[in-house]
């Protein structure tokens, strides 16, 4: 017999933040999605279990199951408005990224860069429609009301190929490992971009320092911030950051079209030797992959997320035209002097110039809990565990946040340059996890049944986004990591 309705809507939504009166649940399908196999079993694997007893675990007896639709059982204590969740998408996306789009472009040359960012804009996307179409439908084969990332990836395996159903549990550690050292890279850029600018601006006001020394300076008020541990809490401090960095690009715009050279100062298109530098620096600006699924699961109207002009659309049609705007202008100006920021080319001695980076670094010091949010959502829940009261539990997490904050405050100080550290954590993490898991995870949800489309274009489509994410990995991997030795030595 399958589980009652009232279990299935109960089913941990968000591990760990929203939800904290239910960490039992969350923290158990975290700790066995990490291999921990002595734990009892979550709400959700119990519902699973009894609904492939109830159902069967063959392709065939999928089709059972129909009518549930997991939009129409979900229980949110916070959930978030489309406009929360469209200024939550856009702190997202538009944070040290965008700045360093100039950067990307100088590697590309200027129409490879456009039109190869507009291209990737489009590519993923399409990859995040897929990551939750295919959320979608294992939730419907499952009946619960949402999945997070790793578990899209663990049980799109144990209802795939049988040769494939034993990796199920290690897809959704990799996923999750994959997904902690992405967001966490972003924290480590965050933290040392809001101290570079911050430096500057105030060298600018006859305040002489060290980067170093901003550092410290920011440390405690970053810990203060990520003591907040609801997403719907966080909406207020996204809105300041959109706002802000909107407001710090609209300025920069002014420095960036004025006294344009010609088209012909700079090169159309570069050499083949830097084009996996540009890959991975536009791919670490579409940075919103991490967020994608924690946001659609949250919202109050989730079937507007996904809608042709829905929450996802609107949002990356705006980043993307910003992102080619940006790279487009800004290495027009500055030609091969692009920095890995585009607020370190504006004029020094400038008020207007400061002001763009003193709204910079609080628009990404600010979007720094965002970022945060998801690999706290992931090693939050596997902490609690070890604790049996909610008292003790809660202090855990909060040492946990502290922990992690303190990490990428080590590691920001050892970054020596913010442009080669950008490249290597967007072809590390975000083209894995934005062009290879989600096409991988549609093959293997619809291989049962071979739900390919005419010809298997889907298949082939999935295939060829697989290929291109892996070759982006491994050669844009592997030339930041050249680059980054190199001006080590």
């Amino acid at each position: 017999m399958a589980p009652n309705q009232r279990d299935l809507e109960t089913a941990s939504l968000l591990t760990a933040s929203d939800d904290n009166n239910n960490n039992d649940n969350s923290s158990s399908i975290r700790s066995n999605l990490n291999g921990d196999h002595r734990l009892k079993p979550s709400l959700l694997e119990v519902a699973i279990r009894n609904n492939m007893r109830h159902y069967g675990s063959t392709p065939n007896q999928w089709q059972k199951i129909t009518r549930y639709d997991p939009l129409q059982h979900r229980k949110l204590e916070n959930p978030t408005s489309n406009l929360d969740t469209l200024i939550h998408m856009l702190n997202g996306n538009l944070g040290t990224g965008i700045l360093a789009m100039p950067d990307a472009f100088k590697n590309a040359g200027l129409y490879v860069g456009l039109f190869g960012t507009m291209a990737m804009g489009v590519i993923c996307t399409h990859s995040m429609h897929t990551l939750v179409k295919v959320s979608h439908e294992l939730c419907r084969r499952y009946q619960v009301p949402s999945m997070s990332f790793s578990e899209v990836g663990r049980y799109a395996l144990e209802s795939g190929p049988n040769s494939l159903q034993r990796f199920s549990r290690l897809i959704g550690l990799l996923i999750n490992c994959f997904l902690i050292i992405m967001q966490l890279g972003f924290c480590c850029v965050y933290f040392l971009f809001v101290a570079v600018n911050l430096h500057d601006f105030l060298e600018y006001i006859s305040i002489k320092t060290d980067v170093f020394t901003v550092l410290l300076g920011i440390l405690l008020p970053l810990i203060a911030l990520n003591m907040i541990r609801s997403l719907k809490l966080l909406t207020p401090t996204s809105m300041v950051a959109s706002f802000l960095a909107i407001s710090g690009i609209t300025i920069s715009f002014m420095f960036l079209l004025k006294d344009l050279p010609r088209s012909t100062s700079v090169a159309p298109a570069s050499s083949w030797s830097t084009i996996p530098l540009y890959f991975g620096t536009v791919m670490y600006a579409f940075e919103g992959i991490g967020v994608i699924l924690p946001l659609e699961n949250n919202m109050r109207t989730p079937k507007d997320f996904c809608r042709w002009n829905g929450v996802l659309n609107t949002g990356m049609t705006i980043v993307v035209c910003l992102y080619s705007a940006v790279g487009f202008y800004g290495y027009l100006k500055y030609g091969d002097a692009a920095e890995g920021s585009i607020t370190l080319n504006l004029p020094s001695h400038l008020f207007l110039a400061e002001l763009v980076r003193l709204l910079m670094a609080v628009a990404v010091f600010a979007s720094y809990a965002l970022q945060f949010y998801v690999p706290v959502s992931i090693l939050g829940p596997v902490v609690r565990r070890q604790f049996g009261s909610h008292r003790a539990q809660d202090y855990a997490e909060y040492a946990l946040r502290v922990a992690l904050v303190l990490l990428t405050f080590t590691l920001a100080t050892i970054i020596p340059n913010l442009g080669s550290f950008i490249s290597l954590v967007g072809a590390v993490s975000t083209s894995t996890l934005a062009l290879v898991f989600p096409p991988l995870l549609e093959i293997v949800t619809y291989w049962p049944n071979r739900q390919y489309g005419t010809w298997n274009w889907i298949l082939w489509k999935d295939l060829l986004m697989v290929a291109f994410g892996l070759s982006g990995f491994l050669i844009g991997t592997s030339m930041s990591v050249v680059e980054i030795v190199t001006e080590w030595q």
